[in-house]
């Protein structure tokens, strides 16, 4: 192939560039391409779908107002179903690390969208027969367009992707709940022993933190559902038809199955990304959930024989390159790592969303970067640490009742029966001799074999009891 036939000409408002002849970007992003060759990331599939999406909502919308013809638009829309489709992602390769804006991730879903679209009209690519700015941007703005594609996607993936993820661990907490509910064990303050509990009733904290993450997502995405395409500008509406901007949102909220609406106010949507920020501060706190659970179930299956070894872990792959036989729990110490990836991530959110100037925030493409990036981390780490970690642990039975009659923390259950500070000599009497509670007390003359047998029933401390009365 000669060096001609490599290449085509584009043209953009600052002159010629050279594109690759079989690219559907055109001069924009090429620059781009050259402006900004920072990080080696660019943005994945549930951006590029929104895109797609945003795209083929204001083509639509347009063409309804009488503002494209019914033929351009066609064409447009088909384009862009097949950029929501996945067909084209590969034609977006413009770095995250771009103006602030997003102009350069707009353009490069107009410049795709137009050439793709030309095709499909029987054009040449590159001739701009449909065109990038004039007909696929039409009463749009890199401005509206980016922040409303974050939304979308923001949305889209906590809806469609974090959301059932959740659940799915959720359901396998609570399946371990109810098989473990009759296994009492030792339960523990500061580290240290305290009175008994059971392993079901640790699970439901585990199944109960994650329910609770669901209704936090549910809390938030009121505000995500706020879309700022009709804004252009500066939030304006300039060169928009004044029904576009709803007519748009319902077309978009058609397309994705999630309930979109117009922003309430414009100027805020545009000039600020402060939902992005709360939206992301509900997932900062669900990926704090996963770490905690994930933590706890490392300290429980610790061991195994000098641990806690209260449940045992699945068997996921050798733990060590010199220690045979050695079996780490590598699934959960990855959920572990999604959440300082996700702490880091709300860090440059927040940061971001507060660097709003005048009537832009300039930090579109990074905030919606790692808003995705988490969103995902989440959802996958979710699925994996329900079906490979959570879903195969085993409750070491016999372990946990051996421990838990041998517990100092037993003494408590003495209080209503004997006093606080006989239970206390009670205790160190047997810290000291080495036996048990039980036998101490008998031992010591304040309780019978039968009274010490009813009232240090590890179970029956695991509930709620009437004191004082029958």
């Amino acid at each position: 192939m000669s060096e001609d036939s490599e290449y085509r000409t584009e043209r953009d408002s600052l002159g010629e560039m050279q594109v690759p002849a079989d690219a559907y970007w055109g001069a924009q992003t090429q620059r781009a391409l050259g402006n900004f060759p920072i990080s080696d990331v660019t943005f994945g599939r549930r951006f590029i779908r929104a895109l797609g999406v945003v795209k083929k909502g204001a083509t639509q919308a347009n063409r309804e107002l009488g503002l494209l013809d019914e033929e351009t638009a066609e064409h447009i829309v088909a384009a862009a179903d097949e950029v929501i489709d996945g067909e084209h992602d590969d034609q977006f390769p413009v770095d995250v690390f771009q103006t602030g804006s997003g102009t350069s991730s707009n353009m490069n879903a107009n410049e795709v969208i137009a050439n793709r679209a030309t095709e499909l009209a029987g054009g040449e690519i590159g001739s701009r027969e449909i065109h990038p700015n004039d007909h696929v941007n039409y009463g749009q703005s890199s401005n509206d367009v980016v922040p409303t594609a974050m939304h979308v996607a923001s949305a889209e993936a906590v809806e469609k992707d974090l959301r059932p993820a959740l659940e799915t661990l959720r359901d396998a907490l609570q399946a371990k709940e109810e098989e473990f509910d009759d296994v009492v064990k030792t339960g523990r303050t500061h580290l240290q022993d305290a009175t008994p509990i059971r392993l079901g009733q640790e699970f439901s904290g585990y199944r109960a933190q994650v329910e609770k993450g669901v209704e936090r997502l549910d809390a938030v995405r009121s505000h995500l559902r706020e879309l700022a395409l009709g804004g252009t500008a500066v939030g304006t509406g300039l060169n928009t038809h004044p029904d576009f901007p709803e007519l748009a949102a319902e077309y978009i909220s058609e397309e994705t199955g999630v309930e979109f609406r117009e922003a309430d106010n414009h100027f805020e949507a545009q000039a600020a990304h402060d939902a992005m920020s709360e939206a992301h501060g509900a997932l900062r706190t669900v990926a704090g959930s996963l770490n905690k659970i994930a933590n706890d179930l490392r300290l429980l299956a610790s061991g195994p024989r000098n641990g806690l070894g209260e449940v045992e872990q699945p068997e996921n792959q050798p733990g060590s390159s010199i220690m045979p036989g050695k079996i780490n729990p590598v699934v959960a110490e990855a959920v572990n790592q999604v959440h300082k990836q996700v702490v880091g991530n709300d860090a440059a959110i927040s940061a971001g969303a507060a660097e709003g100037q005048i009537d832009l925030n300039l930090y579109k493409p990074v905030i919606a970067h790692n808003f995705l990036q988490s969103a995902k981390l989440l959802a996958n780490g979710s699925e994996v640490f329900a079906e490979k970690f959570v879903a195969k642990l085993e409750a070491n039975r016999e372990h946990c009742a051996e421990r838990v009659e041998q517990s100092m923390a037993l003494a408590t259950a003495l209080n209503p029966a004997i006093g606080y500070d006989k239970a206390s000599k009670v205790a160190k009497q047997a810290m000291d001799e080495g036996k048990t509670i039980k036998e101490v007390v008998v031992e010591e003359g304040y309780l019978t074999a039968e009274e010490a047998e009813e009232v240090l029933d590890p179970a029956k401390m695991t509930e709620r009891v009437i004191l004082g009365g029958e």
